[in-house]
């Protein structure tokens, strides 16, 4: 099992959950991150961290967000590896409560 970053880290990118990852498995794009599900040892620590609850354990993902199984899988191979916190996007606060984001996510 892995854990999967899903629609509503979209535009947000709060970076809580890559400071606590022991396994470095977090992977950033320029409005998103991802999860490596082939370097995630399912410890569980990201997951509370997530200020916008973006993070969901696979075996609980919600139906409405089966697609970023794919998507985190397939994404991690082309970004950079990121194991630090950084500061959010500037307008990260106004994408928080923001539905169905997945039309915003830039690859």
């Amino acid at each position: 099992m892995t854990f999967l970053v899903t629609d509503q880290c979209i535009r947000c990118k709060y970076t809580d959950c890559v400071e606590v990852c022991p396994v470095d498995c977090f992977y950033e794009g320029p409005n998103f991150l991802v999860i490596n599900p082939d370097e995630c040892i399912d410890c569980g620590l990201c997951e509370p961290e997530c200020p916008v609850d973006a993070i969901y354990a696979e075996d609980d993902l919600p139906e409405k967000y089966k697609q970023f199984t794919e998507i985190n899988a397939e994404l991690a191979k082309t970004w950079p590896n990121i194991n630090h916190r950084k500061p959010a996007p500037t307008d990260a606060d106004e994408w928080k409560n923001v539905e169905d984001k997945l039309p915003y996510l830039e690859k």
